[in-house]
């Protein structure tokens, strides 16, 4: 019915009264058998370049790396450096696990979720870091906001990047943010 591929697991939904697991099992064996065979030495991946506006305006956790001692400058610098790898989408609709982020930023979920996270909303839990491709709940810690939309069901390719793809975050100034139609959440100003 369903395959959902995540960091180094996948899971696999079928209908056991449609399918008994003695005849799945062998033939999923098969399956990945045959792939493994074929699998490329280097997967090709995408690289997606995505702005991100990195400010209290929309980001109120920035106040926690400051309480650290952790500037904003620092904060752009160890966030936007890396490629970060695409390792799992779930959550909610378009939500990409991003991974390894600097041991300087891992700050664990929040104890109590907001319940509203603005639609663009980059955050970070402990080694991952994300963003949140509409607006919903969420407990991560959020350092800025990416204006671009990033999950449209109505489109042939639904999000703009798939499991194994590299993101590279890119610093935006004020204005750049506002042009690219990014938006403020009034109850955190």
């Amino acid at each position: 019915m369903n395959v959902t591929p995540s960091f180094n697991t996948i899971l696999i939904d079928y209908l056991p009264h449609r399918v008994s697991i003695f005849e799945f099992i062998p033939y999923l064996e098969k399956i990945v058998t045959e792939s493994l065979l074929h699998l490329p030495e280097q997967p090709q991946t995408n690289t997606i370049k995505l702005p991100v506006y990195y400010h209290v305006e929309v980001g109120p956790d920035l106040i926690e790396y400051e309480k650290q001692g952790v500037s904003l400058e620092d904060v752009i610098k160890l966030h936007s450096e890396p490629e970060y790898s695409v390792g799992a989408i779930g959550f909610t609709a378009g939500f990409a696990f991003l991974t390894d982020v600097s041991p300087s930023l891992q700050l664990p979920r929040k104890t109590s979720p907001r319940l509203k996270v603005a639609k663009g909303s980059v955050a970070i839990a402990n080694n991952q870091t994300a963003i949140y491709p509409s607006e919903s709940p969420g407990g991560w810690n959020i350092i800025g906001n990416c204006p671009l939309d990033l999950y449209d069901p109505t489109s042939a390719s639904v999000l703009p990047f798939s499991i194994g793809d590299k993101i590279k975050f890119e610093s935006i100034s004020r204005s750049e943010f506002e042009e690219l139609g990014g938006k403020f959440d009034k109850e955190w100003q």
